[in-house]
């Protein structure tokens, strides 16, 4: 599976008629196996839009969005529950950890909703990763917003999904604890997996593979092999031009 998320041509509106909202206009972009994307842009971009289309999670109002190697057209949503269940995993700043149960609970939730065993000594080995080990019978309540965070991580690296959507996954936290986030993100794209990465913050982005930027809900710019302070410069340019079109649009 050499490009496990495609889409083509998608548009995705809000509304109708002259109140309408076009958040994608006609995007046609595709993720490549094992490739770390940062997506960026000024606020109302279409950032989230995107990687909610991608994931299945909104409907294109048009176009074609193919995941993992299915179109995602038609289908159901159990379906698309399934898919997900099976190939994919989530990192969005709300952790959407349960709070009943505990960290290592948590961490093997994914493998028990779908049906599997998980293996005990994969979900320690992951849960020292993230730095855990010593609040793996902890609940929720009694850790930190990083470390919340953590636990999310590691039930992505446990879940051996073939795919990560994260959305301002260190939006909540201190640089440290950032950092060794994106580590552990940056990891699990070394090891294979895609992942796409909507984010706000040039550091953040300066892990990734490539970096795409989107103006107006379209493909604007690109950035390879990124840093910090190219991501920065060009998500400043993207800025003024989108302060200029909105100038002009209340003309």
């Amino acid at each position: 599976m050499t490009t496990p998320i495609q889409l083509h041509e998608v548009r995705k509106s809000y509304g109708s008629g002259p109140a309408a909202v076009t958040a994608l206009a006609g995007l046609s972009i595709a993720f490549p196996a094992g490739s770390f994307t940062a997506v960026m842009g000024p606020s109302g971009s279409g950032k989230s839009t995107l990687l909610h289309c991608a994931a299945g999670l909104d409907e294109p109002t048009s176009g074609t969005v193919s995941l993992v190697g299915r179109s995602l057209a038609g289908m159901s949503e159990n379906d698309l529950t399934l898919l997900r269940r099976d190939h994919v995993a989530f990192v969005f700043q709300a952790f959407n950890l349960m709070p009943a149960l505990t960290v290592r609970e948590n961490v093997m939730l994914p493998a028990l909703l779908a049906g599997r065993r998980s293996d005990p000594a994969r979900v320690s080995e992951v849960i020292r990763r993230v730095g855990l080990e010593e609040r793996a019978t902890h609940r929720p309540g009694e850790l930190s917003g990083g470390q919340q965070q953590r636990v999310a991580i590691a039930r992505a690296l446990a879940s051996d999904a073939s795919v990560l959507f994260a959305d301002e996954p260190t939006g909540a936290l201190d640089s440290h604890t950032a950092a060794e986030v994106l580590t552990l993100i940056r990891d699990l794209a070394d090891k294979g997996q895609t992942i796409v990465m909507v984010t706000h913050d040039p550091v953040a982005a300066s892990y990734a593979d490539n970096v795409v930027f989107l103006l107006d809900g379209r493909f604007v710019a690109e950035i390879a092999t990124p840093t910090a302070a190219e991501v920065a410069e060009r998500l400043a340019h993207l800025g003024s031009l989108a302060g200029n079109s909105a100038s002009r649009g209340q003309r």
